[in-house]
């Protein structure tokens, strides 16, 4: 492991979000600088060249169609339009108007006529660069020169016999121009620095702010054990990490039922057991050697590991509950599980079995898990009441709600029995019958495979004596596609 990864790990979510937002903020100004810079240099020398082009023009103008004053006749002497020219123009700041006449060899301009001007300087001054304007080919151009860049632009006179050669000059200092632009450039890079802090400041509390139910959830993961699965993080807003504090509480919700289930386990095996375990270790331990009497402990202990292992096979059913997988859903034929039903159930015991209705649908159900509940609801008939007494076995759709029931006409339940049937390991506190051998897990069972498909089991009076379980799978999705009844359902169908 290198050291840069123990680094990287003590970088906090709240750094890191601030970090990446300064670098893109910092990234945006500073491209918003430089563009604004770039416009206005760009702007400027549209206007240099835009006041060049127009003064040359004016100054062209002039000479093609202007009337000497002292003589009223076309110009011919140069330095009398040069003159007039400058008499009437005013230069601009950074701008310089020359008037140039009678170079010759290598001596400069015999007599230059600036305009005023307010130029540092100025090109008037620099006998060699006025020297190479007035001999340059070209009629605009550029100067760079230790004490800075100048553009102008030239008009030549046309020479007449007996005067020397002239031109016109315009020239512009743009240094002017570029220093506003670096001036607003300068201005808007602190401009962004100071943006960048009140970033940082206001990007600090408000990543804070965001990111502190995730704090919470960190601190709360860090506190949790095996023995408490009870802290919640509180939600606040309608947003992601709203949502992300949704589902971790959902998430500790499962755990504390998965946990929760696994210590019931525990705690129900190791009670359920331990009565076996001690009649077979009992019934060893005081086994002698007469034939008959070990034939009848071997008979004992084979019946205690049978109840065992049914106890075992419950229970651990009972822990499948709770994973999301114990029911797989698909389309099924309501009316034909239920004929299944009673066909398996009718050889459950010698019972005046009947198929009380049947309910001629399309539902979404798990067959295998329903069909094992409407088996054992069969069973515990079986185990509360006596031949020839009626169980009837039916199913029904009312109000978007499916039902399949079990009624038989024993002796029923108890009131102070209701509410505890259904809980594990729990027959009530008086027995519907004296043959009930198992653990007290089959109604356990059965309430597991309801909810498991969403819905409960009930249990209802039932006209005449006996008890009633039906299954109520609700129908909120419209799931259920009911079809018209294939025939009138029997008078037992109303239990």
């Amino acid at each position: 492991m290198t050291t840069a990864d123990p680094v990287r790990r003590r970088l906090s979510a709240r750094l890191r979000i601030l970090l990446w937002l300064l670098l893109v903020m910092a990234v945006a100004l500073g491209a918003v600088a430089f563009a604004t810079r770039s416009v206005l240099l760009r702007d400027a020398d549209h206007r240099i060249n835009g006041l060049l082009a127009q003064e040359a023009k004016e100054f062209a103008n002039l000479a093609d169609r202007g009337v000497d004053p002292n003589t009223g006749d076309p110009f011919t002497d140069p330095d009398a339009l040069l003159r007039l020219f400058l008499m009437r123009q005013y230069a601009d700041p950074d701008e310089e108007l020359l008037g140039l006449v009678g170079v010759t060899g290598q001596d400069p301009a015999s007599r230059v006529q600036p305009r005023e001007t307010r130029v540092d300087h100025p090109l008037a001054a620099d006998k060699p660069a006025l020297k190479k304007v007035f001999e340059s080919r070209h009629a605009t151009g550029t100067l760079h020169r230790p004490q800075g860049e100048v553009r102008w632009a030239k008009v030549t006179i046309a020479s007449s016999p007996g005067h020397p050669p002239a031109a016109f000059v315009v020239a512009f200092h743009p240094a002017g121009e570029q220093a506003k632009a670096n001036d607003v450039f300068t201005m808007l890079i602190a401009i962004s620095g100071v943006a960048l802090l009140m970033t940082t400041g206001i990007g600090w509390a408000v990543a804070g702010r965001i990111l502190r139910p995730v704090r919470i959830i960190r601190s709360t993961a860090a506190q949790l054990t095996e023995q408490d699965l009870t802290r919640r993080i509180p939600v606040q807003g309608r947003d992601d990490i709203a949502a992300l504090a949704d589902t971790f509480n959902a998430m500790l919700d499962r755990l504390e039922r998965a946990f929760a289930a696994q210590r019931e386990f525990v705690d129900d095996a190791g009670h359920e057991l331990r009565t076996p375990i001690t009649i077979v270790r009992g019934h060893l331990e005081l086994m002698g050697d007469d034939p008959a009497e070990r034939e009848e402990t071997v008979r004992i202990v084979l019946e205690e590991l049978e109840r065992m292992s049914r106890i075992v096979e419950d229970l651990l059913l009972l822990a499948k509950a709770e994973r999301p997988d114990f029911v797989t859903p698909g389309p099924v034929q309501l009316g034909e599980l239920t004929a299944d039903v009673f066909v398996k159930a009718r050889a459950l015991g010698d019972r005046d079995w009947s198929l009380a209705g049947l309910a001629d649908a399309e539902v979404h159900l798990d067959a295998q898990r329903i069909t094992q509940a409407m088996v054992q609801l069969a069973q515990n008939a079986v185990q509360h009441t006596v031949p020839g007494q009626r169980v009837a076995i039916g199913s029904r759709v009312q109000e978007g709600r499916v039902e399949l029931y079990v009624a038989d006409s024993g002796p029923g339940v108890q009131p102070q029995d209701a509410g505890v049937i259904f809980e594990r390991f729990r027959r009530g506190t008086a027995r519907r019958g004296a043959r009930g051998t198992g653990a007290g897990l089959g109604l356990a069972i059965v309430k597991a495979i309801a909810e498991g498909h969403g819905g409960r089991v009930e249990l209802r009076p039932t006209e005449g004596g006996g008890a009633t379980f039906v299954l109520v799978l609700d129908d909120p999705d419209g799931t259920t596609v009911l079809m018209p009844a294939l025939e009138e359902p029997t008078k037992e169908a109303a239990l």
